[in-house]
């Protein structure tokens, strides 16, 4: 990353001031919530995300007035094509050539905040690079991506507090007490100020509103147009982020207005409209959530769990997933809700997780489960099933089935 930069004349160094975000769970909700708030505010906002769900644009936002747009194909190319060129054919990963696009993209346009996701880990990650950030922010730890960050939640903690930078900022989520420790002294080492959940701010839910407390006061906002309890978490770590950067003067109805409007695809997005929701059983919820690790599952269950509360139907789950996760520990979270799994491999991808695999996971769990070859199929299987009530359906275990869903339904990320 150092060599192509500096062979770009340094574009990290020229882009408006940077908020990055590392995590397992919750970045790009985060994210989301961060930039629906600041575009309320005003500003405009560069925004760099991974994965991509439908499209590669997806990754790049340019800041604008009135809100940020995807980055045009003509644009991304040229981005691109110049930093090969001037990579000269050194070795790169893709998401390091990616990453240096995106500054080399940034710095071209003005805007007056940048996003940066961090891809995986933190201490070594292409986009840590930024010397001085605005504020580092850590959503929730848990275990994924074993083989590349660690066995244990000390060890991967500490590669996602690697992105803390001194004198700089850290607003943390809340975490398991090994990665809160981990954060902790890597924090007061870098001497960091630290704002963490539960401890310097508290997010709670009363009467179905999201009460946010600090030093400084408490607001009372709409909930989060997002689904799920875990989205009020994730909308009070964005709202506890811009209150501890000093250079930002947000006022209530900015906050308000951000947490009503920002949008996430597949993170408990329901499904109204579409090709495949079309070959669904009339009348059925379709859910679609690219949740992947133990954790990621346990929030959609207790959403899904609110949901029933609510709405009492049947469960019907269809998963795929990629062949490095943990299968019996997601679909765990769902054994308490249903007993029907039907399993599909990922299409396109070639380190999906078998279907035997995928359903020796579900059976070991004592669920049900039936495969199909495709979620198509799945779901036409679900409508020739006699419900006396329109099944609820949910489809998850990867963002890489949550991308292929959107694509073959028609509803394409903006």
């Amino acid at each position: 990353m150092w060599r192509i930069l500096d062979r770009l004349d340094h574009p990290e160094k020229r882009i408006p001031p940077v908020i990055q975000v590392a995590g397992t769970n919750g970045k790009g909700s985060t994210v989301a919530f961060l930039r629906a708030i600041l575009e309320a505010a005003g500003l405009r906002v560069h925004v760099y995300t991974s994965p991509h769900l439908v499209r590669f644009n997806e990754r790049f936002r340019l800041g604008k007035v009135g809100g940020g747009v995807l980055v045009t194909d003509d644009e991304l190319r040229a981005a691109l094509d110049h930093c090969e060129r001037v990579n000269d054919g050194e070795p790169i990963t893709l998401f390091e050539i990616e990453t240096a696009a995106a500054f080399h993209l940034f710095a071209e346009h003005p805007a007056d905040v940048t996003l940066l996701e961090v891809g995986l880990g933190g201490r070594l990650d292409a986009t840590n690079v930024i010397e001085q950030p605005l504020a580092s922010v850590i959503t929730p730890i848990s275990m994924d991506h074993l083989e590349f960050l660690g066995d244990t939640l000390g060890k991967i903690a500490a590669e996602k507090a690697g992105i803390i930078k001194r004198g700089v900022p850290v607003v943390c989520a809340e975490q398991a007490p090994e990665a809160a420790d981990v954060i902790e002294q890597t924090a007061k080492r870098a001497r960091a100020a630290l704002h963490a959940a539960t401890q310097q701010w508290h997010v709670t839910v009363e009467r179905g509103r999201l009460v946010y407390q600090d030093e400084r006061g408490l607001l009372d906002l709409v909930p989060p147009r997002l689904f799920g309890r875990h989205q009020f978490d994730n909308a009070g770590l964005a709202i506890a982020t811009l209150r501890a950067i000093d250079a930002f003067k947000i006022d209530p109805a900015s906050f308000e207005q951000g947490i009503a409007r920002a949008e996430w695809p597949a993170r408990m997005q329901r499904l109204a409209t579409g090709a495949l929701v079309n070959a669904a059983p009339p009348d059925a919820e379709i859910w679609l959530d690219g949740g992947h690790n133990p954790d990621g599952g346990r929030v959609v269950a207790d959403a899904l769990g609110d949901l029933e509360e609510r709405v009492p139907r049947p469960l019907v789950v269809i998963a795929g997933m990629m062949g490095n996760k943990d299968a019996q520990g997601f679909l765990a979270n769902f054994a308490g809700l249903t007993r029907h799994i039907i399993a599909v491999r990922i299409p396109g991808e070639e380190n999906a997780m078998a279907l035997d695999t995928l359903a020796d996971a579900a059976r070991q769990i004592g669920m049900r489960v039936e495969t199909a070859a495709s979620v198509e199929a799945a779901l036409g299987a679900i409508a020739k099933l006699a419900y006396e009530v329109p099944p609820r359906i949910l489809i998850t275990g990867s963002l890489y089935l949550a991308g292929h869903v959107l694509r073959e339904n028609g509803t394409l990320p903006q």
